[in-house]
């Protein structure tokens, strides 16, 4: 018998599924968008700048599901940061005042909040070992219920200095989505190249298998909070410089708990956690954008606009689930 015959077959290199799911997803999306605005003769939706535009009408969502996607990946969740954009939008409005002297306290304190609502949420989970959904959405409640005492409508004032990082431009692009790319970015290189990302992709994995490799489980799970609520208190401060002020209901009205853990699922991140990454949550948005506009080019309802949108994430969180089985199998 020859050596060749003893020899093992070649390693063929399998399809990474989980890895080209979300882009796959983002060409079928923008291709639908293609199609539709080509359909209706409303080619004006092709445009370098109504694309830009569908970007920018993304980004403080695209800020708060880069957050998400670190508590999913540990396997937790978090139902706080509607409120949470809602407090420090009017929190940095009421300390501006107007006056671009309290831009840097403003940006402090509210930053600050951001950093003590993820202390505290990532505590109570990893501590106390309460539910990260009744957690998270008890604080949710407590934000909100103390923010609705004190705050009817808008409030504060956004100084016109602020309100560059809402309508700056850096050449053709908006200063804001340049933003959104930056932390996206310094996102995937805490997740790709620090120890601190290995290790959520353990915890995420698997906690005790984590916890017997000599992980502080429950400090992963507490950083991992308290990046997801810096996250929306940034995307606090960008809604009131795009608004110009502060209100309470700045967060609630765009569901943007909801829709940022829908955008991170749908870019390939698993809810049981420990797989999955930063550029699938920005397919995810963008798939989220392209879906929105060719709602509203075809001209759908409303209401009927949001049944389909669960539709759609329902299929692909379903899509995901099928194709993983098979692959196991």
């Amino acid at each position: 018998m020859s050596a060749s015959s003893d020899s093992p077959p070649p390693v063929r290199k399998s399809f990474r599924f989980d890895r080209w799911a979300p882009v796959l997803l983002l060409g079928g999306a923008f291709a639908i968008y293609l199609g539709v605005a080509i359909a209706t003769g409303q080619t004006q939706y092709l445009t370098f700048d109504n694309l830009i535009a569908i970007l920018g009408r993304s980004i403080a969502l695209g800020i708060t599901a880069i957050g998400q996607t670190f508590v999913i990946l540990v396997a937790s969740i978090d139902l706080s940061v509607a409120s949470l954009i809602s407090a420090t939008a009017v929190l940095a409005s009421v300390v501006m005042d107007g006056s671009p002297a309290m831009i840097l306290p403003a940006l402090v304190a509210a930053i600050a909040l951001g950093g003590f609502v993820g202390l505290a949420n990532g505590l109570i989970i990893s501590g106390l070992k309460v539910n990260p959904l009744i957690a998270t959405l008890g604080m949710s409640l407590i934000i909100q219920g103390c923010l609705s005492a004190f705050v009817s409508n808008f409030a504060g004032e956004v100084p016109a200095a602020f309100q560059v990082f809402a309508y700056g431009e850096v050449g053709p692009f908006p200063l804001a989505l340049l933003f959104l790319a930056g932390l996206s970015v310094l996102a995937w290189i805490v997740l790709r190249f620090t120890k601190f990302g290995s290790d959520i992709y353990a915890v995420g994995g698997n906690e005790e298998a984590a916890r017997f490799a000599g992980i502080k489980t429950g400090r992963i799970v507490v950083l991992s909070h308290i990046i997801c609520s810096v996250c929306a208190a940034i995307a606090g401060l960008y809604l009131a410089s795009r608004l110009r002020s502060g209100a309470p209901w700045i967060g609630s009205d765009g569901v943007y708990d909801l829709e940022s853990i829908a955008v991170v699922v749908i870019g390939g991140t698993v809810l049981a956690g420990g797989r999955g990454g930063i550029w699938g949550t920005m397919a995810g948005m963008l798939i989220f954008s392209l879906i929105d506009s060719v709602f509203n080019i075809a001209g759908v309802d409303s209401y009927a606009k949001q049944v389909l949108r669960g539709v759609i994430i329902v299929a692909a969180v379903a899509f995901y689930a099928i194709k993983s089985k098979r692959i196991v199998a």
